[in-house]
């Protein structure tokens, strides 16, 4: 296989930054854990804001995405519960490291919320990482279930593009609600990296939750291609949807309705 040529760093990640002695200690002990193997790392703009949408299926695949961010030249920011940056310490780090609170949809001061936040990834150019299901799935084969409208919210607010990440192979390491598996050490990770999501449609109309929605599925259907891709398997015609399956959702990473 050709080796790609490699990525010129971002600004953000070449500058001096909290993110360097963070870099410098969890890289290599993910690179102990983990081989991570990275496909379509050109469609990840090295410059200027965008949402960032993995699937979520592990409590370590978190690491991975961020790692794999990094070593793609940009600096992995998250969207984080709002409750998180009252945490002593946590808080500050959160916010040191440019991280974003999540906005709950359902009042209009978190509507504005969101368009400030959107406008301040676009000045600054910053990207951010969005878990559009809002919590580790419940699909009983790991396939990404039905999506939650925050990463959408975010990318129309801001007129920022949504790139589609899919991961698999963490579920070796640490399976969903199991136990860490440290060997054999250096299991195979495959991150997949897909073109930036097609919302036109979406763009400039208005905000309903019917639009969002669809804007969302759109979204969650290009992260199941690149898992399929990445499984060798076609996904599920219908996500999985918890609320069908009386399942109750929860997690620290969030994109809410």
């Amino acid at each position: 296989m050709p080796v790609p040529p490699r990525r010129r760093a971002s600004a953000e990640k070449s500058r001096p930054s909290v993110f360097w002695p963070a870099a410098a200690i969890v890289v290599p002990l993910t690179g102990l854990i983990a081989k991570i193997e990275i496909v379509g790392g050109e469609n990840l703009p090295t410059e200027g804001a965008y949402v960032l949408a993995p699937n979520h299926y592990s409590e370590f695949d978190p690491i991975i995405v961020a790692v794999a961010t990094w070593r793609l030249g940009r600096a992995p920011r998250f969207m984080a519960k709002e409750s998180l940056f009252r945490v002593p310490v946590l808080g500050a780090l959160l916010r040191a490291t440019g991280m974003i609170p999540v906005a709950r949809a359902s009042t209009a001061s978190a509507a504005k919320q969101t368009i400030v936040q959107a406008e301040d990834l676009a000045a600054h150019g910053r990207g951010v990482i969005v878990y559009p299901e809002g919590s580790l799935t419940r699909d009983p084969g790991l396939w990404p279930m039905r999506g939650k409208t925050g990463a959408v919210r975010l990318a129309l607010a801001g007129d920022l593009p949504v790139i589609p990440m899919a991961t698999w192979g963490v579920q070796r390491i640490l399976p969903r609600y199991g136990k860490l598996s440290l060997w054999p050490p250096r299991k195979r990770v495959r991150v997949a990296v897909g073109p930036a999501v097609d919302l036109d449609a979406f763009r400039g109309g208005p905000r309903t939750n019917t639009n969002l929605t669809a804007a969302t599925d759109v979204v969650m259907a290009d992260i199941a291609g690149l898992l399929s891709d990445l499984r060798i398997e076609p996904a599920p015609a219908a996500r999985w949807d918890p609320a069908i399956h009386g399942q109750k959702e929860t997690g620290r990473l969030e994109s809410e309705n």
